[in-house]
């Protein structure tokens, strides 16, 4: 189809569009699951840290989060096209240094080179959407597609990293996002049709960096501080410095005429609870994936085709639910799908306690199915009504800012959950030691390996006859961790549905004509103050 002419018809364009952007959104997240997937297998192979292995997770959702308002600006201005063909290359060249690392620290500098990539297309497929359709009501059927696509490259993942894990080394996870990222940009190239903002927007230099200040460092000292103490100075120095930065956003932001993410935006009640509710709630999912990741694999010694299958159970069953979930937006409020949603996830959450090393695939796999159960139900209205909450001409702005505090909550939650995960187990391992009979020295020996380098480092000491006894303990003090993650993931998402039943209301119908007026500011405080019901 060629949707580069005058010619080619509304619905030609939109169809383009929506294949797209869909197809970007399962570039952007494939690696959260096939990394997820793949992380005992990179411990085992490169000799990494829980805290090495945090930065792996978090290499590629950190500049994720600290980017994504810039690249949505950047398409506001330079066109939404070039920053979506842009991203694809990113996506590619990340995946190209991931898959030729030697070394944990290269691994890094690869999956932040994705997720740089990916910063680049999540504000950028949306806003093509917005702008191919105006019309909110039938968005939110175009966001539904988008949205399976998202689950959709989470399911794969897994079962993608499985197959290859059991055949090859674990870099070859990252071949697959080459090539399809290089075919899409040469569709894009053809099917695209770019487009802007219509205010003149113009990039926030201060609120950039600040904003990314703020993120890295939060990130940076909850990592550190789980490896060893929140009294270090250089972890102190990070939050100070977080804190500073974020106070220095604000004020740059309210001062700015052309601001990164316009503060009057949250003048709107429905994008403020679907941001705030984003941010809760995937620190909580992601850090447990983080950590049922390392459960399946440490605990239960599965292969990652393995593991892969039961974290299909979330995706799958999540994909499933998704598509009559958009339906059923245009008759059951939003409030009312979300809170219900992020209740029976935190349920889901609450059930997984009991988990130990001799659960069977069954007695997981409906737990696991109730939880993509919850998060089908939430994932489609969650984005739709931050995006419906305000006039079209402000989706890029809108769709940006809420997948930004998204994946502030998705970086925040393999530093949390992982810091909780290791202080725990390794807190109660001498505990375990003793009762399996392994006391003195040996006891000694053991504690200080996992206290240095987690508990993935106890597998490397030469143990002897007592290695069986040693493994036994490691596990126990892992599902001590385990627990105590689970009941933090489910008191998160317990409080995103509380936020959401108190903040989220149904908003007006957001103006589809142009706004307006001077200057980007006064037409957003206009029109988000006018949302609010």
């Amino acid at each position: 189809m060629n949707v580069t002419t005058a010619a080619s018809g509304p619905t030609d364009r939109r169809a383009a569009t929506l294949v797209m952007a869909c197809l970007g959104v399962f570039v952007a997240y494939l690696p959260v699951t096939t990394v997820a997937a793949s992380l005992p297998a990179i411990q085992a192979a490169l000799g990494a840290s829980t805290a090495q292995l945090s930065w792996v997770s978090d290499a590629f959702v950190l500049p994720m989060a600290a980017l994504i308002l810039t690249a949505g600006v950047f398409g506001d201005v330079h066109g939404r096209k070039k920053v979506f063909q842009a991203g694809l290359a990113f996506c590619a060249i990340g995946a190209g240094v991931a898959l030729c690392a030697q070394s944990v620290q290269v691994l890094w500098a690869g999956q932040a080179v994705a997720g740089l990539g990916a910063a680049a297309l999540l504000p950028t497929t949306l806003a093509l959407i917005s702008h191919a359709v105006p019309d909110h009501r039938e968005r939110g059927r175009f966001i539904g597609l988008w949205a399976t696509s998202l689950l959709m490259s989470l399911a794969v993942g897994p079962l993608i990293a499985g197959v290859l894990l059991d055949h090859f080394a674990w870099r070859w996870i990252y071949l697959l996002p080459v090539p399809v990222s290089l075919v899409a940009m040469v569709f894009a190239a053809r099917l695209l049709t770019d487009s802007r903002a219509a205010h003149g927007r113009r990039l926030d230099w201060p609120g950039q960096i600040t904003a990314a200040l703020a993120i890295t460092a939060v990130v940076y000292g909850v990592i550190e501080g789980g490896a060893g103490s929140f009294t270090d100075t250089k972890v102190l120095v990070a939050l100070v410095t977080a804190a500073v930065s974020a106070v220095a956003f604000v004020l740059a932001e309210r001062r700015s005429e052309s601001p990164m993410l316009d503060l009057a935006l949250f003048r709107s009640p429905a994008f403020t609870a679907t941001t705030l509710v984003a941010m809760i709630s995937f620190l909580g999912l992601i850090g447990f994936f983080f950590v049922l990741s390392l459960y399946f694999g440490m605990v239960q010694q599965l292969d990652t085709l393995q593991a892969g299958w039961r974290l299909l159970m979330v995706t799958l069953t999540a994909i499933v639910v998704g598509q009559p979930v958009g339906r059923l937006m245009h008759r059951v409020s939003a409030r009312v799908l979300i809170t219900g949603g992020l209740i029976v996830v935190s349920g889901s959450l609450f059930s997984l306690i009991p988990l130990d090393a001799d659960t069977s695939f069954g007695s997981v796999a409906w737990r696991l199915a109730l939880l993509g159960l919850g998060m089908g139900t939430v994932i489609v209205p969650m984005t739709a009504t931050a995006v419906a909450s305000v006039p079209y001409q402000l989706a890029g702005m809108a769709a940006a800012g809420n997948n930004a505090f998204r994946q502030v909550g998705g970086a925040l939650g393999p530093a949390v959950l992982g810091a909780l995960l290791t202080t725990r187990a390794v807190d109660t391992l001498p505990g375990h030691l003793a009762d399996a009979g392994l006391t003195g020295g040996t006891q000694q020996t053991i504690v200080s390996a996992a206290d240095a380098g987690g508990l993935g480092a106890v597998a490397q000491l030469n143990l002897g006859a007592d290695t069986g006894r040693v493994l036994a303990a490691v596990g126990d003090s892992f599902l001590d961790g385990l627990r105590l993650c689970l009941i933090v993931a489910a008191a998160l998402t317990l409080l995103a549905a509380v936020v959401s039943a108190v903040l989220l209301r149904r908003p007006r119908e957001a103006p589809d004509r142009p706004i307006a007026g001077s200057s980007l500011r006064q037409d957003s405080r206009r029109t988000a103050g006018d949302l609010v019901r």
